[in-house]
């Protein structure tokens, strides 16, 4: 088949090296200059790192190099993915600096930007398009020499030297970028709507993070839908010692980071922390709030922007900063704006949440595949299965219970998010705390799961991708072998122009 990949981030290339793989032509688009979706450098902020170790970010088949710090930054990741991209041969298949504005359906194939496919995969990131406040003021507030932008759009600390700096958010990428910028700027304050629970990267100073969360016990500390094995002691007579297990980390947290000193213990417990953001602890936050180079303004919003004489902000609290530069750090709304209106009504549900199968399918849009729409710890591990799956289900492999049992799975596992998040599941494409139970979700589909004792030495061992290397030829060996015609990669007709609302669906 011809297929077209919208997005060259990781889910993206991982798509096109395994359906390329799969004997599939693909074509794939992206609108920045380079490799690497978010980790682009149209789209890094200072102070960006993995949230994840280099070990537990990386392809099955592709490790990150061994010079790599364990947390490498935003460029080494991009490096990374353009190295992956090439040693598979998937780099010249990507047409970059070029946004698709349309694809539709065209008589059981699709039309992209009027070229014909047989095929679409949508991997466009669920960090695609950033949410940044629309505050009172803001003509008056650049009027006056201030500048608002989103954190994807601030690309060098050198732009708030001397400046007074507000960035918004208290998640790990306000966290990030605040502290470059404090060593620059004349002043810089954090301004947080709500305190978040920050996981050490080492607890205590010496246990690598990973050691909990990002072990199958570590994800089983939280409750999900299906309750399976060591799972239902840990949430049935066991459900004190998981508590325990989990607040305990809270309570080192507090310790380590000094927060009652600081004031910025968050409510809850650490338990709570799924529903927020699992947020990895910046590297000089809590030092540079201790001696003050960073001021955190916990509990407060943006209430309007003001210009006149120089930009300021006012917070809800009727406090006013000075604000030559404010940085939003505010999330993303995840948007398919190239979709027709009458597909996107068929993709999302009546809160606006993507309704898909696995986190990949579509139910009722034929020919029509998402990928990366799964955010986890293992983000890169997580989209190379999913890619494996939608091999397997181009070639009829996957065998898919009816529709309306789809449907049902789906509206139970947005409902079971809801509440094990507290809604905070980015419109049902964020998995995180259940990142493997995913893998193995997608995996048993294919009756292709690694080896029960590997899964159960990744119970107390960090889950390690290359563990699942063997995957993707076992896979694609089941698979009826394609073949491929000459077919040149000519415009087709396109129909009647159509107008469309690119605001619908977000």
């Amino acid at each position: 088949m011809r297929v077209a990949v919208i997005g060259a981030g990781v889910a993206g290339l991982a798509t096109a090296k395994v359906l390329t793989q799969a004997g599939h032509e693909v074509v794939g688009y992206d609108k920045t200059p380079d490799l690497g979706g978010v980790w682009s450098r149209s789209r890094r902020y200072p102070g960006v790192t993995t949230q994840s170790p280099k070990a537990q970010y990386s392809l099955s088949d592709f490790a990150m190099p061994a010079d790599y710090p364990e947390w490498p930054d935003g460029e080494q990741v991009q490096r990374y993915f353009a190295a992956y991209a090439e040693n598979f041969g998937v780099d010249r298949l990507f047409r970059l600096n070029t946004e698709v504005v349309a694809a539709e359906p065209a008589a059981g194939r699709w039309l992209v930007d009027g070229e014909l496919f047989d095929r679409v995969v949508v991997a466009n990131g669920v960090f695609c398009e950033p949410a940044v406040p629309d505050y009172p003021g803001l003509a008056e507030f650049a009027a006056a020499g201030g500048r608002l932008c989103a954190g994807t759009e601030f690309h060098d600390a050198e732009d708030a030297r001397g400046k007074h700096v507000l960035v918004v958010g208290y998640g790990k990428s306000a966290c990030d970028v605040t502290v470059p910028v404090s060593k620059v700027a004349a002043s810089t304050d954090i301004i947080a709507r709500q305190m978040l629970w920050k996981v050490p990267r080492r607890i205590a100073g010496k246990v690598n993070f990973k050691m909990l969360l990002l072990t199958r016990m570590g994800e089983a500390l939280f409750r999900y839908l299906r309750l399976r094995g060591v799972e239902r002691f840990l949430h049935g007579p066991g459900n004190g010692l998981r508590r325990r297990m989990l607040n305990s980390v809270g309570t080192v947290s507090v310790r380590q980071f000094g927060l009652k000193a600081l004031g910025l213990v968050p409510h809850g417990q650490m338990e709570d922390i799924v529903k927020g953001a699992i947020g990895l602890a910046t590297e000089g936050f809590f030092e540079g709030v201790a001696d003050g180079t960073i001021t955190v303004r916990r509990d407060t919003t943006i209430s309007r922007l003001l210009g006149g004489d120089s930009p300021r902000a006012e917070l809800s609290d009727g406090t006013v900063l000075p604000a030559d530069l404010v940085v939003c750090a505010t999330g993303f709304r995840q948007g398919v704006p190239f979709l027709p209106e009458d597909v996107q009504r068929e993709l999302l549900d009546e809160r606006g949440n993507f309704m898909l199968y696995r986190q990949i399918r579509p139910v009722s849009v034929p020919g029509l595949y998402f990928n990366g729409y799964n955010s986890s710890f293992f983000s890169p591990l997580n989209a190379e299965m999913a890619a494996v799956w939608i091999a397997a289900d181009l070639a009829g492999a996957v065998d898919l219970p009816p529709a309306s049992q789809m449907r049902q799975e789906i509206r139970e596992q947005l409902a079971f998010m809801d509440v094990a998040t507290d809604t905070h599941h980015c419109r049902g494409t964020k998995i995180i705390p259940f990142s493997m139970h995913n893998v193995d979700e997608v995996l048993a589909d294919l009756d292709a799961n690694i080896s029960p004792l590997v899964r159960a030495a990744h119970w107390l061992n960090p889950v390690d991708p290359a563990a699942y290397a063997g995957v993707t030829p076992k896979v694609l060996s089941r698979l009826p072998k394609a073949t491929i015609t000459d077919r040149t990669p000519t415009p087709a007709t396109p129909p009647a122009p159509r107008r469309y609302d690119r605001s619908a669906g977000r």
